[in-house]
């Protein structure tokens, strides 16, 4: 009889974190032979794995001197490295995960894809565990505070979709929920700061992309001073590493640490 595990692949480079991530929770971190640079989560993946790419830029003869049997990358982003690397007979595959329910299936995908269907389904429960405990919590909040998250700062952006459902996951109101479904940055452009004024957030979430946030840059723009959220100080940066990858960190410590914040402000309110 064949064994599944055999016919699965056993060198696979991670063109982004959350693949990276999701092969080491599932135990098979040794048929990675490749990373992104721009992995941080598990710390150790840097130190074990080669660098073969960035976000929209890869190193295509590093990774096929790798000899992968699976390259897997996220987005229409990546399609032009993508297809560059199956024109030299990768294979590729490519996930669109934006959403929560989608990040979801990436990891049950994933976990199929390596012959681990059991190891992904338990790590799902375990989600799904936590995620119906903070919703029976914030089904009781008397208040929920309006967030703004941004995801950079010049020009501004907004949060994308897993981001906006984990807020509203976590008990907030995304006060640019409109901007959910523009699954590029510059579709997420705040043009005119003044509308962040009148929106008048509770509380800011700031996750600059990789770059360290600098809470006197954003109290210092102008007419910042009249946001409810800058005269009380409930200014906070989040980790991009926990919430800017559409993986397991942010249905984990994403969702930890927003849920963190807004849970203490219903409290104090």
């Amino acid at each position: 009889m064949i064994n599944s595990m055999d016919l699965s692949p056993q060198r696979i480079v991670c063109l982004t974190e959350e693949s990276t991530e999701l092969i080491y929770l599932l135990g098979e971190e040794d048929r990675i032979v490749g990373i992104s640079g721009f992995t941080v989560r598990p710390e150790k993946a840097r130190k074990e794995k080669p660098k073969v790419s960035l976000f929209t830029e890869a190193s295509i003869q590093k990774i096929l001197d790798l000899k992968p049997d699976l390259v897997i990358g996220f987005s229409d982003i990546q399609a032009d490295i993508a297809q560059e690397l199956i024109k030299q007979g990768v294979t590729v595959w490519i996930n669109n995960h934006r959403s929560i329910l989608e990040i979801k299936r990436m990891i049950f995908q994933l976990g199929s894809i390596l012959g681990k269907v059991e190891e992904a389904q338990l790590l799902l429960a375990q989600y799904d565990k936590r995620i119906t405990e903070i919703q029976k919590q914030v089904s009781l909040y008397p208040i929920r505070p309006r967030v703004y998250f941004e995801e950079w700062y010049d020009p501004l952006i907004t949060g994308i979709q897993w981001v906006s459902e984990i807020i509203e996951l976590a008990g907030g109101i995304d006060v640019y929920e409109s901007n959910r479904y523009s699954s590029l940055a510059k579709d997420r452009i705040v043009e005119h700061q003044e509308e962040i004024i009148e929106k008048n957030p509770d509380i800011i979430l700031a996750s600059w992309c990789g770059k360290m946030f600098k809470k006197k840059k954003l109290i210092a723009r102008e007419g910042w001073e009249r946001i409810k959220a800058v005269q009380n100080d409930e200014i906070h940066e989040i980790d991009s590493a926990i919430i800017l990858q559409p993986g397991p960190a942010a249905l984990s410590n994403g969702l930890e640490a927003i849920h963190s914040i807004i849970d203490k402000w219903v409290k104090a309110n």
